[in-house]
């Protein structure tokens, strides 16, 4: 009978210690090298996962010498096998719940439990996962589970790696990060959390990866955030998330990639952020936020950045061009969607690093200065016009507006205005050249 398949994984690593036991394991009657609490509990896990019907004791009496299991894997310690790998594949019954099993056997050795892409396994997390306190690594990654998490799981202080990505979690995230001391990845996105995120989150020391993207949270970030100075990714994208930057995301100085998009930010928050203190960013993402006013000088400190989104805020003024061509490393700018006015004043090679990865459309007062160039390579970015045919529009009448011959004088000033419009009426075009002489004295 054939149950494994390359589309889920559930991944289980044993590291048994058994140095200083002063009576022998017990072994089945039968000779097999194993401990019957061993095998027990592996035929508990595959029997819970591909229903009654399976029976292991019949089928295969020694799953880790001469009837082997497929998907099964063992190491020999002290003449005895002990399973270090156990992959089941597709569970095939659509709506199948996970059920406490014989977690609290497994509990004292397993270090690595492994749920992956399999929408059908369902209901909430058991409740007995929390005795799983050895536990270095859990991993439930795009299943079906759903419900509030366990408050048991404060108990596995000893995790390095916690991901529950891609589910349909809901409720707020425990507030019970203060033990986690070791732990280095925290990824619970794409789930629908709710509320503000916890206090103790600034707890966990050594943390070096924070995904919360793609949830309902709401509030400001904790103020105990900045005391995550090992920190090298901050992932809150499309949340509620309303401030608490500014003072806190600041002063993380290791943060390589920092997304905050799709956010109701407070402007005067982000507005406020010192960007050239933040020298290790390569991903920043600041799109879809409201920002408004000029784009913040600070970003041009930043030699080490390699994206910059900027796109669909409210950002107004002139584009530092030059100050952001200068940038190294920098491979992909957004700052479509946007009022940004002005010229464009990005080089032929800049245009050619970046090729798709430069958009600037949507921006209606914003022109490309001219660029004379036979390089293939050169494409000009795509929804601009040049500055040249750039016209300022007011109804139906367009006015193209030059100041010449200015001209001062000790006892008068004088300007000559020349106004050129272009009146459109019922389909036809006139074109009308009036010069006009204003002189204006000053007594």
């Amino acid at each position: 009978m054939s149950w494994i398949h390359s589309v889920l994984f559930l991944f289980l690593v044993f590291r048994w210690c058994i140095a200083g036991e002063s009576s022998s394991p017990e072994v089945t009657d039968d000779g097999a090298p194993m401990e019957i609490s061993e095998r027990e509990a592996l035929y508990s896990t595959i029997q819970g996962f591909l229903g009654d019907s399976w029976n292991g004791s019949d089928l295969y009496p020694d799953p880790c010498g001469w009837t082997p299991i497929q998907g099964v894997s063992c190491d020999l310690y002290d003449d005895l096998w002990y399973v270090t790998e156990l992959t089941l594949g597709l569970v095939h019954e659509n709506s199948l719940a996970c059920a406490a099993k014989d977690w609290i056997s497994l509990g004292s050795n397993l270090e690595s439990l492994e749920f992956r892409s399999n929408p059908g396994l369902i209901g909430e997390l058991p409740e007995t996962f929390g005795s799983l306190t050895n536990l270095k690594s859990l991993v439930v990654l795009e299943n079906g589970f759903n419900g509030k998490l366990p408050t048991s799981l404060c108990n596995l202080s000893s995790l390095k790696r916690f991901v529950l990505a891609g589910n349909l979690f809901t409720g707020t995230i425990p507030d019970c990060f203060n033990g986690f001391k070791d732990l280095l990845i925290l990824d619970l996105s794409r789930n629908s959390f709710s509320g503000t995120l916890p206090s103790t989150i600034g707890e966990m020391v050594s943390l070096l990866k924070l995904d919360l993207s793609n949830n309902q949270l709401e509030g400001k970030l904790p103020q105990g955030i900045s005391f995550l100075k090992n920190l090298t990714l901050l992932d809150v994208r499309n949340n509620r998330i309303s401030g608490g930057f500014s003072q806190n995301v600041e002063k993380i100085r290791s943060l390589t990639d920092l997304v905050l998009s799709g956010n109701p930010m407070d402007i005067d928050d982000m507005m406020g952020i010192k960007w050239e203190n933040m020298g290790s960013l390569v991903v920043l993402d600041l799109s879809k936020m409201g920002l408004r006013g000029d784009i913040p000088y600070g970003l041009t400190k930043l030699k080490r950045l390699r994206f910059l989104g900027l796109n669909d805020n409210e950002l107004t003024g002139t584009v530092p061009s030059k100050e952001l061509e200068t940038l190294p490393c920098l491979g992909a700018l957004y700052i479509h969607g946007n009022n940004l006015t002005g010229e464009l004043r990005f080089s032929t090679k800049f245009y050619e690093k970046m090729g798709t990865r430069f958009k600037a459309s949507k921006n209606p007062n914003l022109c490309q200065y001219d660029i004379v160039s036979e390089s293939r390579s050169y494409v000009p970015p795509l929804g601009l016009k040049p500055c040249s045919k750039m016209k300022k529009t007011e109804g139906g009448l367009v006015i193209l507006q030059t100041l010449r011959n200015l001209k001062k004088e000790e006892s008068s000033s004088s300007m000559s205005l020349m106004v050129t419009r272009r009146v459109l009426s019922n389909g036809l075009t006139w074109d009308l050249l009036l010069e006009l002489s204003l002189i204006v004295l000053l007594i």
